[in-house]
């Protein structure tokens, strides 16, 4: 199980064992990162679960689909890291993955 580094809002961060096969959403709400909505619970409808995911991962996560990118497009906080964190799926070469609760919308 590969370790995942949570930087909340305020800047605490905070490493969390993450299990295979779960989305990295679901890891951050199942270790009490109330601040991460998740409204749509991972159905990709509804951009409550923003991250910025550390640049050095960019080469290790599957590519941004057309509805992620959509539902991105309505954050004033997007940037060039933004993903949304029901989209990426916790696998072993995420080892050490960072990514940063965006600023609420």
């Amino acid at each position: 199980m590969p370790n995942i580094i949570v930087v909340s809002r305020d800047g605490t961060e905070k490493t969390i064992e993450a299990e295979n096969g779960l989305s990295v959403m679901e890891v951050i709400r199942d270790n009490g990162f109330d601040e991460l909505l998740a409204l749509c619970g991972g159905c990709c409808s509804c951009a409550t679960c923003h991250v910025h995911v550390d640049p050095d991962f960019n080469d290790r996560l599957t590519p941004m689909d057309e509805d992620e990118n959509d539902l991105l497009d309505s954050s004033d906080h997007r940037n060039e890291q933004s993903r949304l964190s029901c989209q990426i799926t916790v696998e072993d070469k995420l080892e050490g993955l960072r990514v940063q609760i965006a600023e609420e919308d």
